[in-house]
């Protein structure tokens, strides 16, 4: 049986001097519970994924993306999902990032990123982020 593969739009919240990103954990009976995250979800009928992550960065963790650019886009199969990601570099945003949906939030130094625990699909991300702001 083919997986129907979900379409998710998921932000890279930049600090304004670009040395620190905005996570957060994933709630404990979700899909890979307990991992830390980048906001963002579902990209839903007649939406772009640019639409998605604003939309999903207003309601997740309060922001309002006024800039923002497309960082890198992959597919992830678990033995229980197929997932296709669109990554935006949120280079700019109004409002003050938070939990809203009570979930931890943490600002991270881009090296310390390897400290928390992501699920596997973002390895890449994770990759991609230390090229482009640590290069």
């Amino acid at each position: 049986m083919t997986k129907k593969r979900i379409w998710i739009a998921a932000g890279i919240i930049l600090s304004p001097a670009q040395d620190r990103i905005f996570i957060t954990r994933r709630h404990t009976n979700a899909h890979q519970g307990g991992l830390w995250e980048f906001a963002g979800g579902k990209v839903e009928t007649n939406e772009t994924a640019e639409q998605a992550v604003i939309r999903e960065l207003d309601e997740e963790v309060g922001i309002q993306v006024t800039a923002l650019a497309p960082l890198i886009s992959l597919a992830h199969d678990y033995p229980d999902k197929a997932l296709q990601f669109d990554f935006f570099a949120i280079t700019a945003f109004t409002g003050e990032a938070c939990g809203n949906e009570g979930q931890a939030g943490l600002w991270v130094a881009i090296n310390d990123l390897n400290d928390y625990p992501f699920p596997e699909a973002n390895a890449a991300v994770l990759a991609k982020i230390v090229e482009v702001y640590e290069g």
